[in-house]
């Protein structure tokens, strides 16, 4: 009898357990939609204190961005980096997440997207760029947050030339 109850225990887990996996990745890919939307929210609004939200804040963040220095390590590195990049700005950006595709496996996830920011800078001159970004985010204390991120462009071999616009 005892094995029959452990044998119907274990089959109802079987049964209940996948379901529940799914809606827990579901949840979790909403809520790291979710950051980034909030993300792209405080980008135009060139919020860097909303901006730094969605990262871990200590220095254990981790970030390759495609200005020097070859790596930010740290909150506050990567804050910096940020005001430094919106002080070029006069005026409004606009700002666009496409392609976002995102994995979660427990506390653990990774995306990427396409991102492209453009708007009138104070030399006169008008940016656009168009970036290729990866992210890995790590659930803390029910929230998740990037812990990683790689900014990178395609580059021309040929030419040494970066393509800042990255068409398909």
């Amino acid at each position: 009898m005892r094995q029959a109850t452990c044998l119907g225990a274990m089959l109802l887990f079987l049964l209940v357990a996948p379901a529940a996996w799914s809606s827990a990745r579901a949840d979790d890919q909403a809520d790291i939609k979710a950051l980034e939307q909030h993300f792209v929210e405080a980008l135009k609004a060139k919020d860097v204190a909303r901006i730094m939200a969605a990262y871990v804040p200590n220095d254990s963040l981790v970030v390759f961005d495609v200005v020097p220095p070859r790596q930010y390590v740290g909150w506050k590195a990567y804050k910096k980096d940020w005001e430094d990049f919106l002080a070029l700005f006069d005026g409004p950006i606009s700002f666009e997440l496409t392609d976002l595709h995102i994995t979660t496996v427990g506390t653990l996830g990774y995306g990427h997207s396409i991102q492209r920011v453009t708007g009138r800078m104070r030399d006169g001159n008008t940016l656009d760029l168009t970036v290729r970004v990866t992210d890995v985010y790590r659930k803390e204390k029910g929230k998740w947050l990037i812990v990683h991120e790689h900014v990178s462009v395609p580059v021309d071999l040929a030419s040494g030339k970066p393509d800042l616009t990255s068409k398909p």
